[in-house]
């Protein structure tokens, strides 16, 4: 089946206002037979968004539209195409309960989700790994170097997939290299290979999947899939599922890549 499962909507505060409509037409139009909206879920009460807009997730106030308005787009369209429900979810490191009430009160109502690390934790601050050039630098800056950055963010990845969220808890860990997003400007010394190959390990004891995002394809200061060509090749070898994600934040850019990750 030619799917994608890792789509944003016009509840992402830093995406389009594209319709729903207008990513299912696309969709339809390219010849896929199953999406997913995966909408940023809310962040936990109480964690104070570090990105200058604090436009990370969509809030609380919109949870119930959002459902509702994909609820509705499903049965619209159930003739044409598989429609899921979903939502990406922040796995934030000292935030693990809080997200364990959100998912054991939503999961119910999901079909599918994933679960992503964007922030990164130092002492009690927190840094949104994946905003800008400018953000990675001051991230680099605090933890001391690129590899420890790197470093930080494989172990909450690693706690990510370790955590015990409840029932609910995503089936899919998102973009597991989002780390390399800026690494043309800010190139890392290490593989980290044996960090890598125990994600994996987690991921497959777990009956995880991976987010194939062709998103990094696109950012000019990547230009890669996450996952990263070698980290994919270990995965495929543990026989991890791979589902592939556009990661559009506008309708144009559903199944952005697919044609190039499935020529391989």
């Amino acid at each position: 089946m030619k799917v994608d499962r890792h789509i944003h909507t016009p509840f992402c505060p830093h995406g389009s206002q594209d319709s729903l409509q207008a990513y299912v037409e696309k969709a339809i139009q390219l010849g896929f037979q199953e999406i997913s909206f995966t909408e940023h879920a809310p962040i936990p009460e109480n964690f104070v968004d570090p990105t200058p807009e604090q436009d990370s997730g969509m809030s609380m106030t919109q949870l119930e539209n959002y459902l509702k308005d994909v609820h509705h787009i499903k049965e619209q369209y159930a003739n044409d195409l598989k429609i899921n429900v979903g939502l990406e979810v922040d796995y934030i490191d000292g935030f693990e309960t809080k997200t364990t009430q959100f998912l054991n009160e939503y999961g119910p109502h999901l079909d599918d989700s994933i679960l992503s690390v964007h922030f990164l934790r130092f002492d009690r601050q927190y840094f949104c790994l994946d905003y800008s050039p400018e953000a990675f630098a001051h991230i680099v800056q605090k933890f001391g170097s690129v590899s420890k950055t790197y470093d930080k963010y494989y172990e909450t990845l690693l706690k990510s997939a370790n955590y015990d969220l409840g029932l609910f808890k995503p089936k899919r860990i998102g973009h597991i290299t989002l780390v390399h997003k800026f690494k043309k400007q800010f190139p890392c010394p290490n593989r980290f290979t044996e960090k890598i190959n125990t994600i994996l390990l987690a991921i497959q004891q777990q009956n995880l999947e991976l987010d194939y995002n062709a998103a990094g394809l696109f950012k000019p200061l990547c230009q890669e899939a996450y996952p990263a060509p070698d980290v994919l090749e270990l995965a495929r070898k543990k026989k991890i599922p791979l589902v592939y994600g556009s990661d559009a934040h506008c309708a144009k850019d559903l199944g952005q890549g697919y044609e190039t990750l499935f020529s391989c």
